[in-house]
């Protein structure tokens, strides 16, 4: 959903994915249960019910387009710089500085290293040009995703200043709710990452601080 709600028929979702806020903002490891047991029978069970009802929608004729040039493009480089230089760098630095424990300055600085490895993303080389079980392709087009993602987060993370969860700012070591009782909502555009918001659904319990 957007920041209106606007629901998107025939997409459904269980888990994390789904954004269903039964654990606040930072689960306990292994505790999501909860969120694919009961809700993931509850979305296949509709899905099922939707599914029977629709009708066949008809698909664009260039649906592959987008992927299919990706790929090529991924293919037919001949630029020098390699993926698993890219990852490793990508990996340290938002370990560094987008991990559990964050700055301002540190995350501006990851944002600003991400964005410098997207560029050289682009002369990346895949020795293998192969069209069939190319892992080496599949793995580059990976990265170049997970570097989408990267920015996503930092970008994110920089401009919610308050504590919430596993988003713990060193520099607002409190949560604040009066700003940031909210879900973060990103796209991704050519001129960078484009934020909004949705206000988060308060039913029957409210969100408490943690003090253990």
């Amino acid at each position: 959903m957007d920041e209106n709600n606007t629901v998107l028929p025939g997409l459904y979702a269980a888990g994390e994915a789904a954004c269903v806020s039964v654990h606040g903002a930072n689960r306990l490891g292994t505790n999501s249960l909860l969120d694919l047991i009961v809700f993931g029978k509850h979305a296949g069970l509709n899905a099922a019910a939707y599914a029977n009802g629709a009708d066949f929608q008809s698909l664009p004729d260039d649906a592959a387009d987008f992927a299919r040039q990706q790929l090529d493009i991924l293919r037919n480089s001949r630029g020098q710089e390699k993926a698993g230089d890219i990852a490793r760098q990508m990996k340290t630095e938002m370990f560094e500085n987008v991990g559990v424990f964050r700055t301002e300055e540190g995350m501006t600085h990851a944002l600003q290293v991400v964005r410098e490895l997207k560029e050289r993303f682009k002369k990346i080389r895949v020795d293998d040009e192969g069209q069939i079980f190319n892992t080496n392709l599949i793995q580059a087009w990976e990265l170049g995703n997970l570097l989408d993602l990267a920015e996503v987060t930092a970008q994110a993370a920089l401009a919610r200043q308050e504590s919430r969860g596993g988003h713990a700012r060193e520099d607002f070591p409190k949560r604040d709710d009066a700003n940031w009782l909210k879900h973060s909502l990103a796209w991704l555009k050519p001129a960078g990452v484009e934020l909004k918001y949705k206000p988060v659904m308060i039913t029957k319990y409210a969100p408490k601080e943690r003090v253990y």
